[in-house]
């Protein structure tokens, strides 16, 4: 039986650029990089304080997102934090732009979106 999501895996047009967003912006510890010379692709492992994982791809020549947020396939990646209003200006604090505070209707719960540097859109969800 599935028990957690164990890491999710995301591939970036310039590896340099998602590997400083991810590691010094949004502050997820460095596991382990590798670099695959075979398939021209760097691979990093980053953690997230519950243990889940992201793992960060470059491939050369992959194609862009085909549209935002609807295209087939995942739609964003949400990250719990304790305070939605604070996190959003620690974001905007780091030059990020985060679009306006919303509330679920079906949770109560406050949210909203910011983006990688590729536009993957990101969430940031209100733990309660």
């Amino acid at each position: 039986m599935l028990l957690a999501i164990d890491h999710v895996a995301i591939i970036c047009s310039d590896y340099q650029k998602s590997k400083v967003f991810y590691s010094q912006t949004l502050g997820l510890k460095v596991l382990a990089e590798h670099y695959r010379a075979e398939r021209q692709s760097w691979k990093l492992d980053l953690a997230l304080p519950d243990g889940s994982q992201l793992e960060l791809f470059s491939f050369p020549d992959a194609p862009s997102r085909p549209s935002r947020p609807e295209a087939q396939g995942l739609r964003h990646l949400s990250f719990v934090v304790a305070d939605v209003a604070q996190t959003k200006s620690w974001l905007e604090a780091r030059g990020i732009v985060v679009e306006p505070i919303r509330v679920d209707p079906y949770t109560g719960k406050e949210f909203t979106f910011f983006a990688d540097p590729d536009g993957l859109p990101l969430e940031i969800y209100q733990r309660r």
